[in-house]
């Protein structure tokens, strides 16, 4: 008896042994870990599955990034894809409950990383909340945007491939419309506001759009990345080609007719592009850049 007591012990001592072994040979979960816009690293323990996006462009990423489904709030104005008008809004940015916001329980919070939602985001790292700070300033800002969001969430099979899919589209647009040898570029002005009259430096988005598509813009050496400029600097500057946001061609026609000289007026290259492809940073700026490009390719036939 005392011997098959002894050999039950040993049995159950190896079984626990082995358990043992065998469990600190498991991987951890690891943490995941990634840089925002603001060069911030943002560490979460398990992949997100409640995210609030604070930004009409960041509820496009995360689309794009294949975590729609993990959307549980979203700002205001977030209306695309069809699927974002479903999602449960929690208001303007300017003016959020930050009590309403923390009863969602989020995991993940993405912020437009500009002017007074870095208040907010520091409220929300105080009350123990993920924050990322997106605000892309450029093409591969965004692809990178989306892969970044498709790691937080552990959704990389669709957002990388939607990030691939976004710099091939882009590489097909340069290839077809960027200046080739000593082409001349077309003079462009891009109005942002009519009153007071506002336009874009080198340094902002639009910029680049209109170098990709053979543009030249005519302010691009504003000390400001978006500022206001004198009726008079703009007819000095006398562009060959104007366009600002909207959907109608003929209101914009009808604002600068009454400066007939103006080369842009005289050659009625005057153009509009949809406000939330042209503003938004997500994936449909490359709608906006195709349409800006093709609206410049035919501008330059009648220069």
């Amino acid at each position: 008896m005392h011997q098959l007591r002894s050999l039950f012990r040993h049995l159950l001592s190896s079984i626990f042994l082995s358990s043992l072994g065998y469990l600190t040979c498991l991987p951890a979960q690891a943490q995941i870990t990634v840089k925002d816009d603001a060069q911030r690293k943002v560490s979460i323990e398990k992949p997100a599955a409640r995210i609030i996006s604070l930004a009409p462009h960041v509820t496009e990423l995360v689309f794009a990034a294949g975590a729609g489904q993990y959307l549980v709030g979203v700002s205001e104005y977030s209306d695309y894809p069809e699927q974002a008008k479903h999602i449960q809004s929690i208001g303007n940015i300017f003016a959020l409950d930050l009590e309403r916001l923390l009863a969602l329980k989020p995991d993940l919070v993405i912020i437009w990383g500009t002017g007074n939602a870095k208040q907010l985001a520091n409220k929300l790292r105080d009350n123990k909340v993920t924050v990322y700070e997106s605000e892309p300033r450029n093409y591969e800002d965004i692809a990178n945007s989306i892969e970044k969001i498709a790691q937080l969430s552990k959704t990389e099979k669709i957002g990388f491939e939607n990030a691939k899919q976004f710099r091939v589209r882009l590489e097909r647009l340069r290839n077809t419309y960027q200046l080739k040898n000593n082409e001349k570029p077309i003079t462009v002005f891009h109005q942002m506001v009519k009153s007071p009259l506002m336009t874009t430096n080198r340094e902002h988005f639009i910029s680049k759009m209109i170098e990709l598509c053979g543009g030249k813009n005519v302010f691009a050496d504003l000390k400001e990345i978006s500022a206001s400029i004198s009726l008079e600097a703009l007819l000095a500057a006398n562009p060959e080609f104007i366009f600002s946001s909207g959907q109608d061609n003929s209101k914009l026609l009808q604002d600068w007719k009454s400066f007939p000289n103006l080369t842009a007026v005289k050659k009625q290259n005057l153009f509009s592009i949809p406000g939330d492809w042209l503003h938004r940073s997500g994936p449909r700026v490359l709608d906006a850049t195709e349409l800006l490009c093709k609206n410049i390719s035919e501008a330059k036939k009648k220069i």
